[in-house]
Parts: structure tokens; sequence; C-alpha cells
């Protein structure tokens, strides 16, 4: 299966690509060509197969792409296949509610264990995860294999926390602090998650919609 050179924007979309086949499953289809794909996704036919093409061949010319056939590839692209575990860092409110709420058995990835520095969280137990002191994070990480760490402590502790992480061998971080943790020589792997952009992003388009249609009038 080919993986070099694969630009950022591709994969981007492969988890929207994965999303759109477990709804398609759920609603009895087995088959669908990269028109209606594309039609679902509002990207160009053109576009889905030049994706598709990077990783090799997954559909027959005038029969389109098996649904199960396609969201086991991506799956497999996407590393859902492989058991990676991971451990969360900071139990407070974004922590806790990704515990509860985010499965991430579904996406391929074992939550082994949360850590927080509160007394009254330690020793506790959320959605089956246990919370453990931080003075044990690195005796855990020593014993046990974690591949992501769920970065989701207050922001003044993300970079300690994070030298800590780097220190035990933890080189992918899902980063929740709104903190931009590394630079672009790092070999640490960080997925950034900035609430603000998202919204920002949204108020942008809606900005330039009321000003579109009061040019209009």
């Amino acid at each position: 299966m080919k993986h070099s050179k694969v630009s950022n924007n591709v994969i981007r979309r492969l988890p929207r690509y994965l999303r759109k086949l477990d709804e398609l499953s759920e609603s009895g289809v087995n088959r669908i060509s990269s028109f209606d794909l594309g039609q679902q996704l509002g990207l160009t036919p053109s576009q889905i197969r030049q994706d598709f093409s990077r990783f090799g061949e997954f559909g027959q010319q005038g029969y389109g792409y098996s649904v199960p056939a396609l969201r086991e590839h991506i799956a497999g692209i996407l590393g859902m296949d492989r058991g990676y575990r991971a451990v969360l860092i900071g139990v407070g409110h974004i922590g806790h509610a990704l515990i509860d709420n985010f499965c991430f058995s579904d996406w391929g990835v074992k939550l082994s264990a949360a850590f927080d520095v509160k007394p009254e969280l330690i020793g506790s137990s959320f959605n089956g995860t246990a919370v453990r002191s931080m003075d044990e994070l690195e005796s855990y990480l020593s014993e046990n294999p974690v591949d992501i760490a769920v970065l989701t402590v207050p922001k003044d502790a993300a970079l300690p926390v994070t030298e800590r992480l780097i220190a035990s061998g933890i080189n992918a971080i899902w980063n929740f602090t709104n903190v931009e943790l590394t630079g672009p020589d790092s070999d640490v792997l960080v997925e950034n998650i900035h609430f603000s952009d998202s919204l920002l992003s949204l108020s942008y388009y809606v900005s330039e919609r009321r000003d579109e249609q009061q040019a209009d009038k």
C-alpha cells in the first residue's frame, strides 16, 4: 500500500470518507460511485479518485466502490487496526468530557489510563478509565506501551507536562491545551486542537455572507 508523499489535505479528507462510508453502510448501501460519493461530500469525482489513488486502486470501472471494502481500506490507512493505546493527562472539564463522551475504541485507540494532580480524582474511574496520580506518570509509561498522549491540562502546565511525556518516550500528542507545542523541526507528532479556530472560521463566513446580503440590497 502506498503512503509516500501524501499531502496533508488528502490525509484530512480520509476521516470524512470514513464517516460517510459508515453512514452509507448503516443505510444499507453496499456500492457507490465516485460521482455519488462526491455529490454527498461536496467533492469532485476526480478529486476522490486522485485521493484514493495515493494508496492503491480500490474501485472498479463501471462498478464503483464496494462500501465495506473501501471502509476497511481507509481504516487500515488511518491505522485503526493497529491497536494504538493512549493515556489522558488532565481530568478537568475537557478531559472528563472526552472520557465520558468520546469513544476512543470506535476509532481504533484504547484509552488505558488517565492522570491528574487533584487528590479527589485520584483512584476514581470514569467510563471504565482509572485516574492515577501524576506522580505515577513516568513509571506507568515505562511499564505500559502507550502511543498517544491526550493533553487536556491547563495552559501553564502544557509545556512542563509535554517535556515529561517526551522524556518518557511519547512522540504523539493530541493537544487540547490551546498552546502550540512544537516547532517545524520537532520529531514529536502533535495534533493541536483549537476550538476557537473553528468558531472564528465560521464567524468569518457568517460575516462574509451578511456583507454580501447587505451589498445586494
